[in-house]
């Protein structure tokens, strides 16, 4: 049966549009995937050893404030949908030195994921193949840029598979992990829940141990906010969206918390296996056949994932940027099938050339991924700090409000000030800390020159509205 393209999204005359080519079930797997990488499967580990048990209470903190921050993302791009999410959001309520300078701080961070989750899938399937690690590496960016070139419904469709797979590992994981638990697994060497308190108590290496697992879990989360960028491109973004900001509680705590409980009920937390992934770690304590290989496949599936979700978000801010005139305009060009093409085509080669710098000039790429550590916690602040501005300039929001305003929004932006003051304080952070605060000075000081010289933006920075019977544009950039 035939089915016609989906329609371009309107443009405002500005530029070329999006085409609005994703799916409901595709939005749904994008926010469910999101935050499940390889930061769950073999990060958590270290969150682990840092805190014993009582990583618990860092994941459940960590968990709290993304909750926190998507209700109020939330409340903004259901109101006003935008490919530019938060970043048009500040542009709009803070002015356009904040927009530009968060929109370029968070275009670095996911150019940063791209060489190290290609490099992490590089690794694995080396390990399997034995063939040079950058093979594969660089194979596996071209094949999903090449994909995320074609259409977006093709982003749409590989998120869909992998977080479709990450899911039935998680699920398999807990449903394996309670019978453990429960003593109902047969074979398995590990049961009940008294690893929680017997090797050295709940919180064996004290509180600031808590806090500094904190940190590992809080870098874990990121990605939620894809699904509001991604949603602009589907034909019914604020339904998705609402749907996917309720979703975000439960998928956090089952996923998340369920995951870690089940792995410091039944591994020791100053185990050697732990060495290996929370999870194989576990796995190996159930003596489940094959647990380093099913965990390579898991690792495979979701560092694609990411990697698919980080050459599209780059693509789809930088794009966002150039149609307010804060990027190269060449930026904005879309081609027939609606997708920002040089956009992707820029960011994968960057990426490509941070995969190439890891081989080649390894202290140097180290620098650079060091630059990008505080970037996530300082969206979660711009997204704070702009739904403050926003709902005293519109105090009545749409259909998704934020719980408890304005004390909870206060509560999220004192919390993450401390936590960036805690990064300052602990010895393994205090370089991310310091360069992802003089990359975010200099973008906001070239932010503030650009606003002085060419003012605040007429009108609704980024809107997506346009006038009647105007067509979009492709292949070509904005006037």
């Amino acid at each position: 049966m035939h089915h016609s393209p989906p329609a371009p999204a309107p443009s405002d005359g500005t530029g070329p549009a999006l085409t609005q080519g994703l799916k409901g079930r595709q939005i749904t797997m994008i926010s469910i995937g999101g935050v499940i990488g390889a930061g769950l499967f073999v990060g958590s580990s270290t969150a682990v050893a840092a805190a014993g048990p009582a990583v618990l209470i860092s994941f459940l903190l960590a968990a709290t404030l993304v909750v926190l921050v998507m209700q109020m993302l939330g409340e903004m791009a259901v109101a006003h949908p935008d490919t530019g999410s938060f970043s048009t959001y500040a542009d709009r309520a803070l002015g356009r030195w904040a927009g530009f300078s968060i929109g370029w701080l968070y275009w670095w961070f996911y150019i940063l994921v791209i060489p190290i989750e290609a490099i992490a899938a590089g690794e694995v399937i080396a390990g399997l193949t034995s063939v040079p690690s950058w093979i594969p590496a660089l194979a596996m960016i071209v094949l999903l840029a090449g994909s995320n070139l074609l259409a977006v419904r093709n982003y749409g469709e590989f998120e869909y598979w992998f977080a479709l797979l990450k899911v039935i590992a998680i699920v398999a994981f807990l449903v394996l992990g309670g019978l453990a638990v429960f003593g109902l697994l047969p074979g398995s060497d590990a049961h009940g829940v008294s690893n929680l308190w017997s090797n050295g108590g709940f919180a064996p290496n004290g509180g600031v141990a808590v806090l500094a697992g904190l940190l590992t879990a809080m870098f874990s989360f990121q990605g939620s906010e894809i699904v509001t960028i991604a949603a602009a491109e589907s034909e019914e973004p604020k339904k998705n969206i609402k749907k996917a900001v309720r979703a975000v509680v439960w998928r956090l705590g089952l996923f998340y918390v369920g995951s870690i409980f089940i792995v410091v009920s039944l591994v020791p937390w100053n185990s050697d296996g732990l060495a290996a992934g929370s999870y194989q770690a576990v796995l190996d304590r159930m003596n489940i056949p094959g647990a380093g290989r099913i965990m390579d496949v898991v690792l495979v599936v979701a560092v694609s994932s990411c990697l698919n979700s980080a050459i599209y978000t780059a693509s789809r801010m930088a794009f966002s940027l150039a149609r307010r005139k804060d990027a190269p305009a060449a930026l904005a060009a879309t081609s027939a099938a609606g997708v920002p093409r040089n956009a992707v085509i820029a960011s994968t080669v960057i990426g490509v050339v941070a995969v190439i710098a890891n081989y080649l000039l390894p202290s140097v790429f180290t620098y650079l991924i060091a630059s990008s550590g505080a970037i996530a916690l300082m969206m979660y602040m711009v997204i704070a700090i702009t739904q403050y501005a926003t709902r005293r300039k519109e105090p009545q929001p749409g259909e998704v409000r934020m719980w408890a305003f304005p004390y909870l929004t206060l509560a999220t932006i004192a919390f993450i000030a401390g936590v960036l003051v805690l990064m300052a304080v602990l010895p393994g952070h205090r370089l991310e800390l310091w360069l992802s605060l003089a990359l975010a000075a200099v973008l906001v000081g070239v932010g503030i020159l650009r606003q002085r010289r060419h003012g605040d933006r007429p009108g609704p920075a980024g809107a997506e509205a346009a006038p009647a019977g105007r067509p979009p544009r492709t292949d070509s950039s904005p006037r």
